[in-house]
């Protein structure tokens, strides 16, 4: 006769055993338990306890879960030298936002922050202040750029670097459009002793982000459009101080309010003002024009340049 042989219940031994959809969390935590870098473990843990509570409250199938595989993976696939569309799936689901937001929101009185985008390049030619960063066949509405750096007490800060760049008046940079000259549109200034600089260049466009891939296909299932609003770069570096990546909006641009990345903040909502021919502060153009005059706040702090995110 055989014995039937039970499950063993209890058994110190069998402590790390998953038992149910309860306990496999404590086990995957003990798992990662012994990991050195103590900043890393708290990462690690939040990011089992949230995950596996997420899980838990959609109660997510089978077939959900290959599918959600299937599109990690095809995000992987779509990345090269040129698109990095893991950031962009960071950037439609706020989570970009959210950690610019975190990191950059405090009472000091600074300028918010704003996401850097993929199209920063960090070898942009230096202009003197007033000259234009526009090549000289670049369409579109002449924009005059008046701008001042200070810090939190109002003090102007002299010798700041001013790096700036946009998209053209037709919703392309220039390291994604063959037809623009290398480098057209970016450009950075240096401020003078009063904490002022100036630029020239044409006003830019709102424009979809890459829809030809798997965050294309995602912002179509929700019935989101793909556009940004209107807006400058800027990366706002000076010694002794914290530097500023943030980007000013067009007041009046379309999707202002429904940017698909979720990074307008009404701080950084500038005024484009219209003028028309012979008219405003510069009477001598020959068409209509915009003017934005903003002035930008740093915290001290420590400067540091931003990596571009694509090659």
């Amino acid at each position: 006769m055989h014995r039937r042989r039970h499950p063993v219940e209890n058994s110190n031994h069998l402590k790390n055993i998953v038992d149910d959809a309860a306990s496999i969390t404590a086990v995957v935590k003990a798992a990662m338990s012994q990991t050195d870098n103590p900043r890393l473990k708290e990462i690690l843990d939040a990011l089992v306890d949230h995950g596996h509570a997420f899980l838990k409250q959609v109660k997510l199938t089978d077939e959900e879960f290959e599918k959600g595989l299937d599109f990690v993976r095809a995000v992987g696939l779509a990345c090269n030298d040129k698109h990095n569309e893991v950031v962009l799936l960071a950037d439609v689901l706020g989570l970009s936002t959210l950690v610019t937001l975190l990191n950059n929101s405090d009472a000091s009185g600074r300028t918010p922050g704003a996401l850097l985008g993929p199209f920063y390049r960090g070898d942009s030619p230096k202009y003197a202040n007033g000259e234009c960063i526009a090549c000289a066949n670049s369409p579109g509405s002449p924009l005059f750029v008046n701008g001042r750096v200070l810090n939190t007490k109002g003090e102007p800060v002299a010798n700041a670097k001013v790096d700036v760049w946009q998209a053209s008046p037709v919703g392309l940079y220039e390291n994604q459009d063959s037809s623009q000259p290398d480098k057209n549109l970016r450009g950075h200034f240096y401020t003078d002793s009063e904490g002022r600089f100036t630029c020239k260049s044409v006003r830019p466009a709102g424009y979809p982000v890459p829809t030809d891939g798997p965050v294309g296909v995602l912002l179509e299932s929700q019935n989101r459009h793909p556009f940004r609003p209107a807006h400058l770069h800027f990366v706002i570096i000076a010694e002794g101080y914290a530097t500023l990546v943030s980007q000013v909006f067009a007041d009046d641009s379309e999707h202002l309010h429904s940017d698909v990345v979720f990074g307008v903040n009404r701080r950084l909502v500038g005024t484009f003002e219209r003028h028309d021919h012979g008219t405003g502060p510069r009477q001598e153009v020959d068409r209509p024009y915009y003017t934005l005059d903003y002035d930008f706040v740093l915290a001290e702090g420590t400067p540091t340049y931003p990596t571009p995110p694509i090659k």
